[in-house]
């Protein structure tokens, strides 16, 4: 047993029973708080399609990719425990998706609060997600080498505890 999976055994996971079996966890006593999580998606682009992206103003024959993309995220966010099996549905306060260009790449932010008994995370990382998988979508035909990458929480407030990992490095994916 590795020393990671003998730390995730002693952890007691939220989501399955004492059978190990899924289940919903039940947040019917907890307290509604204020709650936001903001998470980030990177799209990065091969240079002659950001560079065709820029000077066609980011307009495809699909149409405009930064705000298909931002309505995406926002009804991504949205329908998050319809796509995610154990996830709570939530009545979300606000959804808030900004997209901006860096060099080749586009970087995705989702900001979702409510006042509620769970968090927000993951409203927060499916829309990121979605928003990236749209651009994906609509800039395809000018390349297959786009690549999604670091979806990842960079905020949550509310709750048992306040996560702020903006000035981290993301952790690098075991080989």
């Amino acid at each position: 047993m590795t020393e990671d999976s003998a730390a995730l055994s002693k952890a007691r996971l939220s989501h399955v029973d004492e059978s190990q079996q899924p289940r919903m966890v039940d947040v019917g006593a907890k307290p509604f708080t204020h709650r936001s999580a903001t998470a980030r998606a990177r799209v990065i682009f091969p240079s002659d399609v950001a560079a065709a992206l820029h000077a066609a103003g980011y307009v495809t024959p699909k149409g405009a990719v930064l705000t298909v993309a931002q309505i995406a995220g926002v009804m991504g966010a949205k329908a998050t425990a319809q796509l995610i099996p154990l996830c709570h549905p939530l009545s979300l306060d606000n959804c808030d998706l900004a997209i901006r260009m860096e060099g080749m790449e586009a970087l995705i932010d989702c900001t979702v609060s409510c006042r509620g008994a769970t968090g927000v995370e993951m409203e927060a990382l499916t829309g990121a997600s979605v928003a990236a998988l749209t651009v994906y979508d609509m800039c395809k035909a000018l390349s297959h080498d786009i690549v999604i990458s670091e979806v990842r929480l960079l905020t949550k407030t509310g709750g048992k505890s306040d996560l702020d990992f903006r000035s981290e490095t993301p952790a690098k994916a075991p080989t």
